[in-house]
């Protein structure tokens, strides 16, 4: 889920700036040299940055800039995203609260998702980024963070407005080595956590219920220009601090060999249950991005693609808990994307499923959902998006979202809060009212510079 692009332009700029420098050197050399020595062989092209040899913007969960016009120079570059959305619940809670999901927090409100402004920066090897953000978004996911309450010392108050903040040293090994620190965007899962990198302005399932930021440390090392491979070592799940003692531990791999077909794989391992270090969460998914058609000049159909995200994830350990046999996340989404008019118009299907029997990763639940035992959690649904991209900064969107839950999983008439919608109402003959089945519709919009 982390964005790559401006890593690569960065590594871009920098190669090209060695070539400058080269030249400039065999320049001077050539001007001290005797009258009949021979001309100075041309300096050798720069290999290419990791990624940067072809257009990766049509994949499902990429940044789509071809260009960064606020690169201030070869070494800094400035970013500003703004995603805001209307969205509306035919069933209609009364207290605006959606459940169930971690794109869309309210219903019926005009609400500014995610604001964020950032920097990123490559001098002399050192590379870093940081981005600061706000909005609704954040309520939804980074609020939820309980290992913050383990001791004193640690908030998610004081870290919640910090997206990325991230600081490292690129080697120039091979394709390249950067060595980082930080606060990270996930690598876990397909889609992004910026909206505006993916083909539904929601998220599948699957991603919604994986991890969206880590802190720790990464490796990411490219062999080939072709080919990455990310070692991770974090706190935990998503979170600040830890649940218990241990660190967790990741792998990410991509393989490009066309620019028109990428693999990802990805793995996690970690303790991740309060006060049970014998209790080890594992987790894998992995994606295939195919673009099978392509004509970027067409008036008519442009472009054509489709990405699938498989994840398979358990728990296991700990004394009197379920095993790996019921304690597992099972889940699928798969995407079909359809460009037109110069890729300016698309339109993107998408069929997901995912099941979780005991409920580990419902991160985003209504309140009732512990006190309706005794039924596996499956949810599955579908997903209609048409975009109109007057640029590749700009994305304005139209979607439906239908989903269905085997168990009241997304909130109902009767909202999920109190008997009048509000915090700190009365809630002495208050129920909470959550549904099986949901149907979103909304309009978004995405600003990307």
């Amino acid at each position: 889920m982390s964005p790559t692009s401006s890593l690569v332009s960065s590594i871009a700029a920098r190669t090209a700036s060695r070539a400058v420098a080269a030249a400039s050197l065999l320049a001077l050399t050539s001007q001290s040299s005797a009258q009949d020595a021979p001309p100075p062989e041309p300096p050798a092209a720069p290999a290419p940055a990791p990624f940067a040899w072809g257009d990766f913007t049509w994949m499902n969960g990429q940044s789509r800039q071809k260009d960064f016009p606020l690169q201030l120079s070869s070494a800094v570059v400035l970013s500003l995203y703004l995603d805001a959305n209307y969205a509306f619940s035919l069933n209609r809670p009364r207290d605006n609260t959606l459940t169930g999901s971690a794109s869309v927090g309210r219903h019926n409100e005009f609400e500014i998702n995610l604001a964020s402004i950032g920097i990123d920066w490559n001098y002399r090897n050192v590379i870093g980024r940081l981005s600061l953000q706000a909005g609704n978004m954040v309520n939804i996911v980074q609020d939820l963070d309980g290992t913050v309450t383990r001791g004193r010392s640690l908030t998610a108050h004081n870290l919640r407005y910090i997206r990325e903040a991230t600081l490292g040293y690129h080697f120039d090994v091979d394709s390249g080595l950067n060595v980082e620190g930080g606060i990270f965007m996930s690598y876990i899962g397909l889609e992004s956590y910026l909206l505006a990198e993916n083909w539904n302005y929601t998220r599948s399932l699957v991603c919604d219920h994986t991890p969206f930021y880590f802190t720790g440390i990464r490796a990411q090392y490219f062999p080939t220009p072709k080919l990455k491979i990310e070692p991770w070592l974090m706190n935990g799940w998503q979170t600040y601090g830890k649940w218990n003692n241990a660190p967790s531990a990741g792998l990410a791999l991509r393989w490009s060999p066309l620019e028109s077909l990428t693999l990802f794989g990805n793995f996690y391992v970690g303790t991740d249950t309060k006060d049970v270090a014998a209790r080890v969460r594992f987790h894998h998914d992995d994606s295939l991005l195919l673009r099978y058609f392509d004509a970027p000049g067409a008036k008519g159909l442009s472009k054509l693609a489709f990405s699938i995200n498989n994840h398979v994830g358990f728990e296991s350990g700990g004394a009197g808990l379920p095993g790996a046999s019921d304690a597992y996340m099972l889940g699928t989404s798969i995407a079909h994307r359809a460009w037109f008019y110069e890729d300016r118009l698309s339109l993107t299907v998408r069929g997901e499923y995912m099941t979780n029997p005991t409920r580990y990763l419902a991160q985003y639940p209504p309140p009732d959902l512990a006190m309706q035992p005794g039924t596996d959690l499956r949810v599955w649904g579908f997903t209609g998006t048409f975009e109109v991209m007057p640029t590749d900064f700009l994305g304005l969107r139209l979607e439906g979202v239908w989903r269905r839950a085997s168990v009241p999983y997304f909130a109902g008439r009767g909202g999920t809060t109190s008997e009048d919608g509000f915090q700190g109402g009365p809630t002495e003959d208050f129920t909470v009212d959550s549904r099986k089945e949901q149907t979103l519709l909304l309009v978004a919009a995405n600003f990307r510079l």
